[in-house]
């Protein structure tokens, strides 16, 4: 018998840049011109049927423009098609269209873009660069920065999928103004959410200039586009893989994975979100980490941006219950919450851990409880 050791220590440099603007396409092609993603000729742009002729048609065409061969794949806009299924179907076009190693893909669109998009990147191939050009204000404040990409499954959303770090992040605010407004509301959930989490003067600052952000003021947009990165940033920056701080970004999200699903996606992303975190502060207040008070502003906070706060009545709440359990943070069998601790802070329940097991008895009680 023999043993052979295969030594594959390494260094990696996954930094990246994210800008910020308004109207970002000819910035984007300027960078490729420069080398962002190398001497790579070849442009795969990855978008929905929504942001299709609001963007994606326009960035193709300026990149055949500037030199280089670029296609369109496109899969029905909504996060019912943010499955295995169509990441199939975009690599088989891709390989149909003649796409090897030697390309780069270019997400345009929303977080089941950018989350789709950065999943085929990462396994296309065994690896090609990726660049994600967001333009949802939830691609902003989530799914853009930091990495993750999955697809859902018909147990749960986000169950299969990768770490995979884009090249760059644009965050287009001008594609804001083209957001039906139910959209540009579900986004300000992860965005209160960040403020809830690691920010007492962001969330003081949305609550007064809520109605500016929603008309799409520049200065306030930009300043929240900031503040999300940061936020978010200063936690990827210290955890990439999820192995304890990250999870304090799914503040809200074991409820609100879970009532996203049992709705059969009738519900946006944020507004799943915005109840789970209504779940969530009823929670904190029942354990002591929050005062009714600060629960009751969370709650305000998320109703000015008309973000629902109540389950609604198609939803079977027990099948909500079991569906907790199909949540990333179960350990053994037990259900676990990230829990907030007053306004701008997360519980850290011993050192590095920031999720706590919950008895189904109490998660119970509490999604009872919900209006």
């Amino acid at each position: 018998m023999s043993v052979f050791q295969v030594a594959l220590k390494k260094v990696v440099d996954d930094s990246y840049e994210i800008e910020t603007g308004f109207h970002l396409e000819d910035k984007l092609m300027e960078d490729l011109k420069k080398g962002l993603a190398g001497n790579i000729k070849k442009y795969a742009v990855i978008t929905d049927s929504t942001v299709q002729k609001l963007y994606a048609e326009k960035i193709c065409n300026l990149l055949q423009e500037t030199g280089y061969q670029a296609n369109l794949f496109v899969f029905p806009a909504g996060e019912k098609s943010k499955t295995r299924e169509t990441k199939e179907f975009i690599e088989d076009s891709m390989l149909e269209q003649g796409y090897r190693r030697d390309c780069c893909i270019i997400a345009v669109g929303g977080g089941v873009v950018t989350d789709l998009a950065g999943f085929v990147a990462g396994t296309f191939g065994r690896g090609v660069p990726f660049i994600n050009y967001a333009t949802t204000l939830l691609a902003a404040a989530d799914a853009s920065v930091g990495g993750k990409t999955a697809v859902d499954t018909p147990l749960a959303t986000n169950l299969i999928g990768l770490f995979n770090q884009p090249q760059k992040v644009y965050i287009d605010i001008a594609a804001w103004k083209t957001l039906p407004e139910r959209q540009l509301k579900s986004g300000m959930a992860e965005t209160i959410k960040h403020a809830c989490m690691a920010d007492h003067s962001f969330f003081y600052y949305l609550k007064d200039n809520m109605e500016k952000i929603m008309k799409i003021d520049q200065a306030s947009c930009e300043y929240i586009a900031e503040m999300n990165c940061k936020i978010k940033y200063q936690v990827v920056e210290k955890d990439e893989k999820e192995s304890g701080l990250r999870e304090i970004l799914n503040l809200g999200h074991t409820v609100g994975r879970a009532i996203e699903t049992v709705s059969d996606y009738q519900l946006l992303h944020g507004e799943a979100l915005s109840i789970g975190m209504t779940a969530q502060v009823k929670l904190a207040v029942k354990l002591g980490f929050m005062t009714e008070k600060e629960a009751e502003e969370v709650i305000s906070l998320l109703q000015m941006a008309d973000l629902p706060t109540a389950i609604p009545e198609y939803i079977d709440r027990e099948e909500l219950v079991k569906k907790l359990y199909t949540d990333k943070k179960v350990r053994d069998g037990k259900l676990r919450f990230v829990l907030q601790k007053g306004i701008g802070n997360i519980v850290e329940f011993e050192e590095g851990v920031y999720a706590t097991p919950i008895a189904e008895e109490m998660a119970r009680e509490i999604i009872l409880g919900l209006p």
